[in-house]
């Protein structure tokens, strides 16, 4: 069955590895919705060239004659196309919620994820991308990137202290978005499914609902995320 709809995501040298948090949630985005989709992933370097230039970053999706990017605008643009198909939102309230969820994690699960993986993503590269990602994060970061990984251990263990609030809030509820999951729980997966697949390494206290949040998320729509394993 063939498809219109174009889902342009990052990889290294393993085209069969998507990392992208933030292409990640936009897979689940349109799971969530029911629409086929081909994903294309790209090397970093191959990005600007696509759909002539449309953006320098992935998720970007062509949807027929629309290309949105930027997995955020591709949430609200698939609920405004699609209104009949199931929200990832519900509401005001919901995208005001997901708007507070990714500030959250991309100022505080991002950075250290970033203190955690960046070598190994680096080491996931072909050498074209090795060089535009060491050059641009050792500026972005201020450091070499062995510099930035020397605490390596010491972040893998201080993470799951991070997940406090995400942790709490599942003693009240199975999801972020409550009952069932919304697109505020695809942020915080694309985080944690970022540093599954680069790094491998195990962010979770012992007995940790969130691991189980996170194992549950991993199992939607025919286990999606499974579809490519840890590192």
């Amino acid at each position: 069955m063939t498809t219109s709809r174009t889902l342009y995501s990052l990889c290294g040298s393993d085209i069969s590895r998507p990392f992208s948090p933030h292409c990640w949630k936009t897979v689940l985005s349109l799971a969530h919705k029911g629409l086929d989709f081909e994903e294309r992933p790209l090397p970093f370097t191959v990005v600007p060239t696509v759909e002539d230039g449309f953006s320098k970053t992935v998720p970007i999706l062509r949807d027929g004659d629309q290309l949105v990017s930027d997995s955020f605008e591709i949430a609200l643009y698939l609920d405004e196309a699609y209104p009949e198909r199931p929200s990832l939102f519900d509401g005001e309230g919901g995208r005001a919620m997901a708007r507070f969820v990714e500030s959250w994690s991309q100022t505080v699960l991002h950075p250290a994820i970033t203190r955690i993986a960046v070598l190994d993503i680096h080491n996931m590269l072909d050498e074209p991308d090795r060089v535009y990602f060491r050059d641009s994060r050792t500026k972005a970061l201020g450091r070499p990137l062995e510099d930035v990984v020397a605490n390596r251990e010491a972040e893998i263990a201080a993470f799951p202290a991070l997940l406090a609030p995400i942790r709490r809030m599942l003693s009240f509820q199975p999801f972020i978005g409550g009952t069932s999951p919304l697109f505020a729980d695809y942020i915080v997966f694309g985080a944690l499914q970022w540093a599954r697949i680069t790094t491998g390494a195990d962010l979770f206290a012992d007995n940790d609902p969130v691991r189980d949040w996170f194992e549950g998320c991993l199992d939607l729509y025919d286990a999606r995320g499974r579809s490519v394993t840890a590192a």
